[in-house]
């Protein structure tokens, strides 16, 4: 049972990852310094450090305010596709380090395809914010993410299974979400977004007849 609550704990942690990295370890290590959390593994334990905390902060400001800017949001997530996966992993495995080598082994295997998941969703998410030349939708997005993080980070050092359930439950709305939002930019891009009678029409197709103008509707 100890082995299976340790999964659970490192696939959460791993979740979190996906979405921030950097977050999620600034995060863990601030809840392990001040008490937030206790009895945790002792790999988990160096996450306290104040230099582990501080870069990883400062880190996280690098991404919050490079996340801001429209274009560039979309090439910093696009960089990480090759960061957090792997590292996530990493975190699944550290978590269940003390644990039996098979669970190690599964923590991390199910630990990188978690972010990956997680990862990819808002990769989608971001590139459809980006659509929107403005910052503060990212804005609104970066404290949701980072409250989403928070949440995860901490509460599954408690309630394991509550957590990771409810985190999966997230995590099939963002995705139905992101389907919803490309769905309805390919249709403004195509032109059969129109502001009244529903809202979707086909394109409005012009045809030159007899040296006149027809609208084929």
């Amino acid at each position: 049972m100890f082995s299976f609550i340790t999964l659970l704990q490192g696939l959460g942690l791993a979740y979190a990852a996906g979405l921030n990295l950097y977050a999620a370890v600034a995060v863990t290590g601030l809840a392990v310094r001040f008490g937030w959390i206790t009895q945790v593994p002792s790999t988990i334990d160096a996450f306290g450090n104040p230099w582990v905390i501080g870069i990883a902060t400062a880190l996280y400001v690098i991404e919050f305010a490079a996340t801001l800017v429209p274009g560039v949001s979309s090439a910093w997530e696009t960089i990480h596709s090759l960061i957090r996966p792997p590292a996530a992993a990493v975190l699944a495995a550290t978590t269940a380090w003390h644990a039996d080598p098979v669970i190690v082994l599964i923590a991390a295997l199910l630990g990188g395809g978690i972010a990956i998941t997680t990862h990819t969703t808002k990769l989608g998410l971001r590139y459809a914010i980006d659509a929107s030349p403005e910052p503060v939708t990212n804005g609104v997005a970066n404290i949701t993410e980072l409250a989403l993080v928070a949440a995860v980070a901490i509460a599954v050092w408690h309630h394991p299974i509550i957590t990771l359930a409810l985190a999966m439950l997230v995590l099939i709305g963002l995705v139905m979400m992101v389907r919803l939002i490309w769905r309805a930019l390919r249709q403004v891009f195509s032109g059969r977004w129109m502001p009244s009678h529903g809202l979707m029409q086909p394109p409005r197709v012009m045809e030159r007849r007899g040296g006149v103008h027809l609208d084929d509707e």
